[in-house]
């Protein structure tokens, strides 16, 4: 339930319950729709492909090798999300959700070079509670209980993480920092 690849749609599932917007059920579906193929079916797809090359040995990808190509190909799949997403009305607040997740992922990707493998479970769950946090000060409407529950499933998710030793105690906190500051940099850029 989260997994980096769930945690988007779940975001903007969340996005058109609590924030006002001009959507009637279908466009929203639509869009829900749009957004669950591209960053779960086609990332899926994706990694079934590597699999089969054995380019990856897992679906974990555990390796810092492993991660490298599926992380360039999310980096450039959220960034085309984001920019379609901004160039569409009402819609740049998720423009900004999937620019700031390309961003997040860019950082770990450079991140490889010094041989550091950071956690995008954690990161994944650092956007979600920066993202709302942004929405929070821009609509001046509370997202308290999203930011807190999301607070407390990072925690969970993190203490998880490090139990099954996918992940030091620096890579979660990393993996969440870099998440949660991400959408307030790219935030101040746009």
């Amino acid at each position: 339930m989260l997994h980096p690849i769930v945690i988007p749609t779940i975001g903007v599932l969340l996005y058109f319950i609590l924030v006002p917007n001009r959507f009637d059920s279908n466009q929203k579906l639509t869009v829900l729709g749009f957004i669950f193929v591209t960053t779960y079916i086609i990332p899926l797809i994706i990694l079934i492909l590597f699999k089969r090359l054995k380019l990856i040995k897992s679906f974990k990808a555990e390796s810092i090798k492993e991660r490298k190509i599926p992380i360039a190909m999310m980096i450039v799949l959220f960034y085309l999300l984001g920019n379609t997403l901004d160039y569409t009305p009402n819609l740049s607040d998720l423009g900004l959700l999937f620019y700031a997740t390309s961003f997040g992922l860019a950082i770990i990707y450079v991140l490889f070079i010094f041989k550091f493998k950071t956690s995008i479970h954690l990161l994944s769950l650092g956007i979600s509670v920066g993202f709302f946090l942004i929405l929070h000060t821009k609509y001046s409407k509370s997202f308290t209980i999203v930011i807190i529950i999301s607070l407390l499933l990072s925690g969970l998710l993190a203490s998880a993480r490090i139990h099954l030793k996918a992940h030091t105690q620096k890579e979660v906190y990393i993996g969440f920092f870099l998440g949660f500051i991400a959408p307030i940099i790219v935030n101040y850029f746009l």
